[in-house]
């Protein structure tokens, strides 16, 4: 007993004491209490003297630990009487005190936790393995709740220089003017501080104190915790049938993706309940626009905003269900590439390939330009003009249903201008995802660079290139040799019985979006090239497979405006209402005249009045612009009220799209032939 009082009298000295050593002495220190324990190399009074020393070091820090929270508290209090402080100033200087408080009373629990827990160790059996495997998992508990703290410790930093950065902003704000965009910004940074509150869940810590959660560097919350009436079992919680909701301290959630026991069936039943959700709530909406004349499309846009984080917050897996809607961006690419056969891109195939590059070129100009006049970075300007020049092409097939027609009197087909236009910028798009590395790259490099990171940007446009002409060049061979023979075998083996069709024609696709994705093209190109090819069958083979797989990519194109709805943020558009109005007005006008510019440069004589409705079709942002966007904001490209602003100026483009499409109906198409358009 005398042998363990002294080791935990001695572990409790020499824990602070080494923080106040250096590593020299802090080794010599060790090497005298080995020595003191094993009672060589020193007499009995001497290490009485030494352990009173060290008693009283270890009392004087406590002592100094109080006196030093007694005047963080005074601190405190002086500060929320100074009115001479802001608000941001206060609340900075507030939280830096309140987590020097904490960590001096955590740094306090961390030694005597460590004490009891070595004399805990030492009053054990060491023969009993039970009381070993107890005490081991005791440490581990203790570990996994100091990893937590110190994580929301970490957190709280952050707050803390976000506080900091709050005043230092007020600070130069006081001091001098600032420009008109650095007003706009300040502005939107305020309405998104406001929506991240609004819409912030909080469920870490919301759910620290619930039964059936949890401490090991995240939280698990069971599906049954509220129903609950005892404490599970660490075993009868693993062999629970239900999935687990593992919550982090910055509020992200997760689901199981694979099992410790593949051999028992486990399923999601938040994205069960997810998708059952807004297959539901869709009906109405989308009988409400249709109603009113609006695309049964903005319904479902309208169900995303009811359901999502702006709205009732009742959708679990968000990415699980922006998963599922891809699949609808898929089959949707897929049934504009049946209506557009080969033939009619080859007619229009100039300017498919000139329209969209040149009207790309000429957004990036004005970027640069306008970047210039408000003193944006370059790197940013370009992501920004690339990211707005490129149109929704989902959203124009859906303007197109039906209306693709061949040509009259020599000609030119407005919608075979536009679809093919817009798979060039799908194009554009794949070919931008493959250079952004080298502009993130771009924005930290110094001026030496800039010639090598040209050279680069200039590989990978060849390489891309060259991707492009090994993805035509299969095409070509597929539809000379392959693709006939593929579906007379599967028209014959189908015979009574659709699915087999369904399955081909759905497995050729995906083959096709897997070569365009190995390829490093874009995954939406080979949906719409394996549309093409399937089209060059003949008429009935196109009507047939149009049956069978409408009714797919309807429901799952459901599911993909539903997503885009879980981005739209109504209260973020309310607050900054006047700005992103004539900033989308500003984006729709510039893409329209830019259009119609390029379109009369391009077209012929004879086919100058669709240029109108073209450029209607294009005046628009892609729905792609929040997966670029938020690759660029996680990259450092563009900060958070940039991609706040991008995100709203594409719904609201999208929302327009709508009535300027029909007034250039209106306008320029016939009669008999708007009818079938509209």
């Amino acid at each position: 007993m005398k042998a363990t009082g002294f080791i935990s009298l001695w572990t409790l000295v020499s824990l602070p004491c080494g923080q106040l050593a250096n590593p020299a002495e802090h080794e010599d220190v060790v090497k005298h209490a080995i020595k003191l324990h094993r009672g060589k190399g020193a007499v009995i009074t001497e290490r009485k003297q030494w352990v009173l020393e060290s008693c009283r070091k270890l009392s004087g820090l406590l002592r100094q630990k109080n006196v030093v929270l007694n005047k963080l508290k005074n601190a405190i209090r002086a500060v929320e009487k100074d009115v001479g402080l802001s608000d941001e100033e206060k609340l900075f200087q507030v939280h830096t005190f309140e987590i020097f408080q904490k960590e001096l009373n955590e740094s306090e629990n961390s030694v005597f936790q460590a004490i009891h827990g070595l004399q805990r160790a030492l009053q054990g059996d060491y023969k009993d393995v039970v009381n070993m495997k107890e005490s081991s998992r005791q440490r581990l508990e203790a570990l996994r709740e100091a990893a937590i703290k110190e994580e929301m410790e970490y957190v709280e930093l952050l707050a803390a220089e976000k506080h900091q950065v709050e005043a230092l902003k007020n600070m130069q704000h006081q001091n001098k003017s600032l420009s008109m965009l650095d007003e706009i910004l300040e502005d939107v940074r305020k309405a998104a501080d406001r929506l991240e509150e609004e819409i912030e869940e909080h469920a870490f810590d919301d759910n620290k104190s619930v039964r059936g959660v949890n401490f090991e560097a995240v939280l698990r919350v069971e599906e049954d915790e509220t129903n609950s009436k005892r404490n599970a079992s660490k075993r009868e919680v693993e062999d629970d049938l239900g999935l687990s909701m593992l919550i982090d301290s910055q509020n992200n959630q997760y689901i199981l993706t694979k099992p410790r026991d593949s051999t028992i069936p486990r399923a999601d039943h938040h994205f069960i309940k997810d998708i059952v959700t807004i297959g539901m709530l869709s009906l109405p909406c989308g009988w409400l626009c249709t109603t009113i004349g609006l695309p049964t499309m903005f319904g479902y846009i309208i169900c995303g905003v009811l359901l999502g984080p702006s709205g009732l917050n009742s959708i679990k897996s968000i990415v699980q269900v922006e998963t599922l809607g891809e699949f609808g961006v898929f089959f949707t690419l897929f049934l504009v590439g049946l209506e557009f056969s080969p033939e009619r891109l080859r007619k229009v195939w100039k300017i498919s390939l000139q329209g969209p590059c040149y009207m790309t070129v000429l957004m990036i100009a004005f970027g640069l330009l306008w970047g210039h006049l408000l003193q944006i970075r370059p790197t940013q300007s370009v992501f920004i003009s690339t990211c707005l020049s490129l149109s929704s092409t989902p959203l124009v097939s859906r303007f197109l249903a039906g209306s693709v027609r061949g040509d009259k009197e020599g000609d030119i087909d407005y919608s075979s201008v536009l679809l093919g236009m817009l798979v060039m910028q799908d194009v554009q798009l794949g070919l931008f995802i493959a250079v952004m590395p080298t502009l993130i790259q771009a924005g930290v490099s110094t001026h030496s660079s800039i010639f090598k990171e040209i050279l680069r940007i200039l590989i990978l446009i060849g390489q891309i290139l060259f991707s492009l002409a090994a993805v035509f060049l299969l095409c070509l061979v597929i539809k000379t040799y392959l693709i006939g023979p593929y579906y007379r075998k599967l028209h014959a083996e189908s015979k009574g019985n659709k699915e087999i069709l369904i399955l081909g024609i759905t497995a050729f696709t995906f083959l096709m979006l897997t070569i365009t994705e190995l390829l490093d093209v874009s995954m939406e190109l080979g949906c719409f090239l394996a549309g093409a090819l399937i089209s060059s069958q003949g008429h009935m083979v196109t009507e047939e497979i149009m049956c069978c797989i409408e009714p797919i990519r309807d429901f799952l194109a459901i599911i993909f405006f539903a997503s885009i709805g879980l981005h739209v943020f109504p209260t973020f558009v309310i607050y900054e209402l006047t700005v992103l109005l004539f900033l989308t007005l500003s984006v729709v006008i510039m893409k329209f005249v830019l259009a119609v510019l390029v379109l009369s440069l391009i077209l012929p004589k004879t086919s100058q009045y669709i240029k109108w409705i073209v450029s209607a079709g294009l005046a628009q942002v892609s729905e792609f612009s929040f997966v670029l966007g938020s690759r660029a904001r996680r990259a450092g490209i563009i900060s958070r009220e940039v991609y706040l602003l991008i995100l709203s100026v594409t719904t609201l483009s999208l929302l327009l799209a709508p009535a300027l499409w029909r007034a250039a109906i209106m306008k320029c198409v016939p009669r008999p032939e708007r009818r079938s358009s509209t």
